[in-house]
């Protein structure tokens, strides 16, 4: 899956930053860097940006779905102001292809980040909020698309928090009932020029009374994976625990598989992602989120 997980994600990198302009098995329910820089994100700017987003988000009756559930996730407020992110994203597909496992920070004002291996802390790489680049002693440290994998994570663990910008087209699809429980869903669409797989697309599913996400579909459209256009057939990811870390609820498990023609899960497991080691922080190395001497810039999709 790359930047749709891949694609919706690659979404991200761009619609992120325009947001700057303006439950197979039920679960039960980093890296800590020297402070130099603080979080100096004023309230007013933040104060303004959830305003901005609840106006516009209310607009509409999709819009006020995907509202209620950021509010029950912790809300835009808590989500800017409580400082950079950390967390372990492990991504396993289980037929044995190469796994994602990171730890990473990110600034969720604007969406830069920076990934560490799990195996080897001098392996990095990131988004520096116009470019991709990494750092490496070994060449295969990361065999995988590093410009669709920097803020993929970002986008999973953090729906639909990350749905505040522009270029969103939300639409108001009907309840279904999942894991016997009834499900709002809204389908969420890109403006053509938004990030780097427009074509993206992927629906949620919200508990009608508790307003958490419970699963999504999607498909993959990123051209780096598909660089004559089309996508792979759609995915259905199962959310399957929850854990809430300074008033926001972060998914720390999911299953993806395979979606049915009707949009239900389809066999097995295809892939398992754990998150962990969560944590929000206020300050950060001068220069954290930048290009290290001696890193590579990445070039392409």
């Amino acid at each position: 899956m790359g930047k749709g997980f891949l694609t919706i994600c690659m979404a991200a990198i761009l619609l992120l930053s325009n947001g700057c302009k303006e439950q197979h098995k039920k679960a039960d329910k980093t890296e800590v860097f020297p402070a130099e820089e603080g979080y100096h994100i004023p309230e007013s700017w933040i104060q303004k940006r959830v305003e901005k987003a609840n106006k516009r988000l209310n607009a509409s009756e999709a819009g006020k779905v995907i509202w209620e559930s950021m509010e029950a996730h912790g809300g835009l407020e808590k989500w800017f102001g409580n400082g950079y992110l950390s967390f372990r994203f492990n991504y396993q597909p289980l037929d044995g292809s190469v796994p994602r496992d990171t730890y990473q920070t990110i600034d969720t004002w604007s969406n830069k980040a920076r990934h560490y291996s799990t195996t080897d802390s001098t392996a990095t790489y990131g988004w520096d909020g116009e470019n991709a680049w990494v750092k490496t002693k070994d060449s295969t440290a990361f065999k995988y698309n590093l410009r669709f994998w920097a803020l993929t994570p970002l986008y999973l663990a953090a729906q639909p928090l990350v749905l505040d910008g522009e270029g969103v087209n939300l639409e108001l699809l009907p309840k279904v009932v999942y894991k016997d429980k009834p499900q709002e869903v809204v389908k969420v669409t890109f403006d053509s020029g938004t990030g780097d797989a427009p074509d993206d697309y992927y629906i949620l599913y919200m508990d009608q009374e508790t307003h958490l996400l419970t699963a999504l579909r999607y498909i993959v459209s990123y051209p780096g994976y598909f660089p004559d256009g089309g996508n792979n057939p759609e995915k259905f990811m199962e959310l399957v625990s929850l854990k809430t870390v300074e008033g926001i609820a972060f998914p720390t498990k999911f299953y993806t598989y395979w979606s049915t023609d009707n949009g239900h899960p389809k066999g097995e497991p295809i892939t398992s992602i754990e998150i962990s080691d969560i944590k929000f922080q206020k300050q950060l190395e001068e220069g954290f989120f930048e290009r290290p001497e001696g890193g590579e810039l990445l070039k392409g999709l």
